[in-house]
This record gives C-alpha cells, sequence and structure tokens, in this order.
C-alpha cells in the first residue's frame, strides 16, 4: 500500500513540474525530471518512509540520522542547489581553495528548480495551497543553503514574483525574459527588481 501511495506521489508531483517546464519552454527538462526516484535506490527508501504529508527524505532523516535517498538523488539531478556545491578556487593558489561553497547555477536549472519547489508545495499542501507558498517554505530554511549569491538572489526574485504576480505572470516571464537572456543574472540587479516588485503592487 505504501509502495503505490509513493509512486502516486512522485507521479503527480513529476506530472506537476513537466507542466511547469513545459509552460516555459523547458521540454526535455520537464520529461528528464526527477527520474532516479523510480530507481531502486531512492524508490524502495521512498516506499518505507513514505508519510504522505512530507518527504520521505525528512522522514528517513529524522529516522536514522541521514538520507540515502537523498544522497543519491541530489548528486543525479542538477536543478538542485547542493548539485552544485565544491571547493571554492582560492585566488593565490591553483591547489587550494576555500572550502565548500555554492557554484553559479545555469539559468535553465534555475527555472527548473523554482518550478520543482512550487510543485511540490502544491503537492503537499492541497487546497492550502496559495501563491506565497513555496516563498514560506524557502524562507524557513533560508540561512543554511549554501548557494552562490546570485543563484540566491534570482530563485528569491522568482519566488517573489510568484507571490505578488501570480503563477501565469511568472511562468511567462521565465519564457518569454530569463530563459532569452535578457535579465541580469546578477545579485545587485535582481535585488534591485525584487524591491520593485513590491513598490508596483
Amino acid at each position: 500500500m505504501k509502495a503505490w501511495k509513493h509512486f502516486c506521489t512522485i507521479t503527480k508531483h513529476k506530472w506537476l513540474v513537466l507542466v511547469g517546464c513545459f509552460q516555459v519552454g523547458l521540454y526535455r527538462q520537464g520529461l528528464l525530471h526527477d527520474l532516479s526516484k523510480y530507481g531502486p535506490t531512492e524508490f524502495l527508501v521512498g516506499c518505507r518512509y513514505y508519510r504522505g504529508y512530507m518527504s520521505p527524505n525528512n522522514a528517513e532523516r529524522k529516522a536514522t540520522g541521514c538520507s540515502t535517498a537523498w544522497l543519491h538523488h541530489k548528486g543525479r539531478n542538477k536543478h538542485h542547489l547542493e548539485y552544485w556545491i565544491d571547493y571554492g578556487a582560492a585566488e593565490d593558489s591553483e591547489s587550494a581553495h576555500k572550502g565548500m561553497t555554492g557554484m553559479k547555477m545555469p539559468i535553465p536549472y534555475v527555472a527548473e528548480m523554482f518550478i520543482d519547489r512550487v510543485s511540490a508545495s502544491k503537492n503537499y499542501q492541497g487546497s492550502r495551497y496559495t501563491d506565497e507558498s513555496a516563498l514560506r517554505y524557502y524562507e524557513k530554511g533560508k540561512g543554511a543553503y549554501l548557494i552562490h549569491p546570485d543563484t540566491e538572489a534570482l530563485l528569491e526574485y522568482l519566488l517573489e514574483m510568484l507571490a505578488v504576480k501570480g503563477e501565469k505572470a511568472t511562468y511567462a516571464f521565465i519564457r518569454h525574459k530569463l530563459l532569452k537572456g535578457r535579465v541580469p543574472y546578477n545579485k545587485k540587479e535582481l535585488e534591485r527588481r525584487k524591491k520593485a516588485l513590491h513598490v508596483r503592487r
């Protein structure tokens, strides 16, 4: 029974992401999104720790101290910011490093990450979902992420836009402006644009 419920949950999520990706023109990413969840390493753990109201990864983490499914998943899916964590190169030496840091994610994967977060909120919150849900969930974990400043600013801008302007306008912005290279991908400009969202509200 748990296996079927888990299959339905991840498939519903995958469908929501596919629809979102298709709306912004990311057809290949929509089709390939989260395929590793159907492999035994992730699927069997998902069945065992299925709860219905939260990610099985969080349930496994609480039960055992770490999530083997998540460790497998994040290394195979480029839409997760954790995929892009690497040693930061030090300027004074080719061999030295600054420690672990977030690399700047390519824009198509930031867009998929945004759609993934929106879809997860829809999946787990059901009728309680609003256009602010994904932003509120993100804010709960803010400060704990190892993420490049520019990538963080872009994700926050999209989440704020969704909360202020709604899904249709945000997806149109991603498709016709962001993915066309018409939006500067730097923290300073994105923070300026984020403030402007609320001024024009």
